[in-house]
C-alpha cells in the first residue's frame, strides 16, 4: 500500500491546553523530507449551524456579543454537539432551541465543510430548518448573550455583501444554500 508523499507522520501527541470548548493539541510530527518538529491545533467537538426558515420565508437570525472580536456579532444559530445529542439533527434542534426558542417542522441537511482545517480539527455541519416557529423561551447557556431577530433572505444576502455579516458560518450557511437554490 503506497502513501501519499505528503503525510506527516505524528510520532507524538498531548493536550497542551484545555478549557471549556475545545483543547489546543501539541504534536511532534515528521515532515516528508524528514524534519521533525511540533504543530499546535485547536481542537473540537464538531458543531452545528442552523439556517431556520419561518412559514412565511423569513430567516430567524441571531445577534450575539462575541469577545474574541469586541462586537455584537450577526449571523445564524451554531453550536457544538453533546453527548446527550442522538445524532446531528438532535443536536441542531436542540440549538435552534436554546438560542432562538424556536423548533422547526423539518431539518435537511445543506453541507460539511472543515472551516479552518489548516489550524483547527473542527467539522461544521449545515442544516436548513424549514418551518420554524417561536414555541419556547431561549435556554442560554451562562456566557451567551443572544437577541433574536427575523430577516429576509435577500437581505441576509445583502448583509454579507456589504460585510455587515462577517461570521464565517453564517457567510458559508447563506452562500451553500444560495448556491445549491440556484442549481434547484
Amino acid at each position: 500500500m503506497s502513501t501519499d508523499p505528503l503525510v506527516w507522520e505524528t510520532m507524538d501527541r498531548r493536550i497542551a491546553y484545555s478549557c471549556p470548548g475545545f483543547d489546543v493539541v501539541n504534536e511532534s510530527v515528521r515532515l516528508p523530507d524528514g524534519t521533525e518538529t511540533e504543530f499546535d491545533y485547536l481542537s473540537e467537538s464538531p458543531s452545528v449551524c442552523v439556517l431556520p426558515f419561518t412559514p412565511d420565508g423569513d430567516v430567524v437570525c441571531i445577534e450575539e456579543w462575541r469577545q474574541a472580536v469586541d462586537r455584537v456579532n450577526r449571523g445564524l444559530p451554531v453550536g457544538g454537539t453533546e453527548p446527550e445529542d442522538d445524532d446531528l439533527e438532535a443536536a441542531a434542534r436542540r440549538e435552534l432551541a436554546e438560542e432562538t426558542g424556536h423548533e422547526a417542522d423539518r431539518l435537511e441537511p445543506l453541507v460539511t465543510v472543515e472551516p479552518a482545517n489548516g489550524i483547527a480539527d473542527a467539522v461544521l455541519h449545515f442544516f436548513v430548518a424549514r418551518g420554524c416557529r417561536a414555541t419556547a423561551e431561549q435556554r442560554l447557556d451562562h456566557n451567551e448573550s443572544i437577541r433574536v431577530t427575523r430577516r429576509s433572505f435577500a437581505d441576509l444576502l445583502e448583509a454579507v455583501r456589504d460585510g455587515e455579516i462577517r461570521d464565517g458560518r453564517t457567510v458559508l450557511a447563506l452562500s451553500y444554500y444560495q448556491l445549491f437554490e440556484a442549481d434547484a
